[in-house]
């Protein structure tokens, strides 16, 4: 596959990606990755999708959000990054994505998001029902409880520390510091107070946007992860239209060792759904 570095500017400061496209023959569709919390766009899917995507034939658009990593800089000292995202503003990210690829000449891409880019992904593709699929690698459960969920090996939150952590948060912005700094149990370990406060109330629920989406979705998860925190079969119960689960054994969050597995999936349902031919 063929890759340039890409910039796509926002209101505030630009976001960075890669755009990649087969190595000979036009596109025939493109295709959006929505990467993970505090992940970017050239570690996870992001990085092993696309040149199983392009030889496909699809145009690829890897991307950071400005809320990719956890706290990063760019071109002076000040702080950016995950711990200061908002659910507005990656959904801005996103739609801004999709605009730069309809520049490209592809309108309707199919979006794949992986984790907290699939609960993302979910509302996008409710703003954009010209989307002709969905693939969402173990998008979590999302809504105003994400935050609140107990720790478990994974460590993804607050947890029973929650109302805690909402205290100070609280606190904190009263106080003219939304960006202050709190620490928090387990990935991602810090976070910003006014983050806080958004992701307790903001993020789209996985689930009940199901009823919402139209197009085909293809919905997978690691043998590892708990089920009702990545509810791939809840999402496919109340789906609109039609929807497949994978579930891939012995496989975490991030497909440690079986990223040759999950990509070989997401290919053969994109063939299927597209009636694309097999790839040589």
């Amino acid at each position: 596959m063929r890759t340039e570095l890409v910039t796509i500017q926002t209101p505030t400061i630009p976001i960075d990606g890669a755009y990649h496209t087969p190595d000979s023959g036009t596109p025939h569709g493109a295709v959006l990755l929505f990467h993970g919390n505090t992940m970017n766009f050239y570690t996870g899917m992001s990085r092993f999708l696309p040149p199983v995507l392009t030889k496909l034939g699809f145009a690829c658009l890897a991307f950071n959000r400005r809320g990719h990593d956890v706290i990063t800089t760019r071109n002076s000292r000040a702080a950016e990054g995950g711990a200061f995202q908002t659910t507005a503003e990656a959904l801005e990210d996103n739609r801004l994505a999709a605009q730069w690829l309809a520049a490209k000449g592809f309108p309707a891409p199919v979006v794949i998001g992986h984790s907290n880019g699939g609960m993302l992904g979910t509302q996008h593709v409710v703003d954009h029902p010209q989307t002709p699929a969905l693939v969402l690698l173990s998008a979590g459960r999302g809504g105003r409880t994400s935050m609140q969920a107990s720790g478990d090996r994974d460590r993804v939150g607050p947890g029973e520390q929650f109302p805690e952590i909402l205290a100070q948060a609280q606190a904190a912005v009263k106080a003219g510091r939304p960006q202050e700094l709190l620490f928090m149990p387990g990935w991602w370990w810090v976070i910003g107070a006014e983050s806080f406060l958004d992701r307790a109330e903001t993020v789209p629920s996985t689930v009940e946007l199901a009823a919402k989406i139209k197009c085909p979705v293809f919905c997978i998860r690691g043998g590892l992860e708990p089920r009702d925190r990545y509810p791939a079969e809840e999402y496919a119960a109340a789906a609109a239209g039609p929807c497949k689960v994978e579930i891939v054994p012995d496989c975490d969050h991030f497909y440690n060792g079986h990223e040759d597995v999950v990509a070989a999936h997401v290919a053969a349902w994109l063939t299927a759904t597209f009636k694309l031919p097999s790839p040589a």
